[in-house]
């Protein structure tokens, strides 16, 4: 394996040939039938359990660097793995593995008045490429997703992962060759230079048919600003509840300590509490003593200070802070016109959450709000494509053009027309 690499010029020559061989597997891989992809899949999640005390030891590597360098809690927990998520990761590679192939899906198909049969089908998209930070797991949910949608990958996961992310590859080329697949198929990046990154940026002279940014937002705004491919953006998860007036008290607590604390490190966590001005008698004080004990700290409005003077005033900043931590910001809105309005003024457009037993208040959340996911009584961490029954997801895209929201495998597929004739020419 090549840890470093002498200059930009040798960084170059290699990712080029990592996007060479990547097109050339792209082919043979588009036509793979459903049955070798979920053979290469199955054997995968099995190499994954097999190798699962190598993944720990590469990953104890990565744990002690990580801490050495200083890493932020939030980091390390992404960047941990245990048997426990060990086994989730194999999971979800047999869970993209029972999923329907979408690679010839015919998608629409019509008559036209000469004749002529037209249908719309679902193609690979060709070579992705994927780059991520910390989380090891991405490399096996990315890697499966792009196996399953017939497209190679080039995976560059971040510096601090890259021990385990080896050791998780490892185990995807067996399976990519135990089923008599390219393993080029699935390319990880094995050098932790910045300048892989500006290479893969450039598409690799045509390779790379988009790019697709899982990380922070200096790595998503870098790659929108220099990409030269198409790219699925992942911006960070500033993620909101509105809490109504009409909601359930008891449904909103669990909810609200949910979205914020289950897991303080994921990009559907929620970091900004709305609450409804006509439900400060009721609800407000309890939400807040149900944060407190769960061990959130607590940035209030000055509305909310009003109420409960003993938390740190909010700042415009932290309107627009992703905390990916145990703290949250609270403010005061003017029922759901104010939530909405503040929502479209700082959100990232990730996840929102309304929790209301009023349908006019879910009604205008819903047809109002401009971002990828909304979920009415429920927790914001069920943004995530395995809950959505896509398997895993590649990330959460937050524009607007092709994918939206988790990215399983029918979000990685373009399409084609085939037109069926008999003789007809135009006039």
């Amino acid at each position: 394996m090549l840890d470093t690499v002498t200059n930009d010029r040798t960084i170059d020559a290699l990712m080029l040939d990592i996007g060479q061989r990547a097109r050339a597997a792209a082919r043979p891989l588009a036509i793979a039938s459903t049955d070798a992809k979920n053979r290469a899949l199955l054997a995968m999640a099995d190499a994954i359990l097999s190798d699962e005390a190598a993944i720990l030891a590469a990953n104890a590597i990565d744990l002690k660097n990580g801490r050495e360098s200083g890493l932020a809690g939030s980091f390390i927990d992404r960047l941990t793995l245990n048997p426990q998520r060990v086994a989730a990761i194999a999971d979800g590679i047999r869970a993209i593995a029972d999923l329907k192939d979408p690679v010839g899906e015919l998608i629409a198909e019509w008559d036209r008045p000469n004749g002529l049969h037209i249908e719309r089908v679902r193609t690979p998209l060709g070579v992705i490429g994927v780059i991520y930070e910390s989380r090891p797991n991405v490399t096996a949910d990315a890697g499966a997703l792009c196996l399953k949608s017939g497209n190679a990958v080039i995976l560059r996961g971040g510096s601090d992962s890259l021990n385990s992310s080896r050791a998780i590859h490892a185990c995807l080329v067996r399976g990519l060759e135990s089923a008599g697949l390219p393993a080029d198929a699935i390319q990880l990046v094995p050098v932790s230079d910045r300048a892989a990154v500006g290479a893969m940026l450039t598409g690799l002279g045509g390779a790379i048919d988009v790019i697709v940014p899982r990380g922070g937002k200096s790595l998503v705004a870098r790659v929108q600003s220099e990409a030269r491919v198409p790219v699925f953006a992942h911006l960070e998860g500033l993620c909101h509840v509105y809490v109504d007036a009409s909601a359930d008290l008891e449904m909103a607590k669990r909810i609200v300590v949910n979205s914020k604390m289950r897991r303080t490190g994921i990009c559907g966590a929620a970091e900004t509490l709305l609450v409804d001005s006509a439900a400060i008698g009721t609800h407000l004080m309890p939400l807040l003593e149900a944060l407190t004990e769960a061990g959130c700290e607590i940035h209030a409005s000055p509305t909310v200070l009003k109420v409960h003077p003993g938390f740190k005033p909010a700042t415009e900043e932290d309107w627009r802070t992703e905390y990916l931590d145990a703290i949250i910001a609270v403010a005061i809105v003017d029922g759901v016109s104010g939530a909405i309005d503040h929502i479209e003024h700082y959100s990232s457009h990730h996840t929102e959450a309304v929790i209301a037993e009023d349908p006019a208040v879910v009604e205008r959340f819903f047809n109002e709000i401009d971002s990828a996911i909304l979920l009415h009584n429920a927790s914001t961490q069920f943004a995530d494509g395995g809950e959505f029954g896509m398997g895993a997801e590649i990330g959460i895209a937050t524009g607007k053009m092709h994918a939206r929201g988790p990215v399983g495998v029918e979000q990685l597929t373009s399409f084609k027309y085939r037109v069926r004739g008999s003789g007809q020419v135009r006039p």
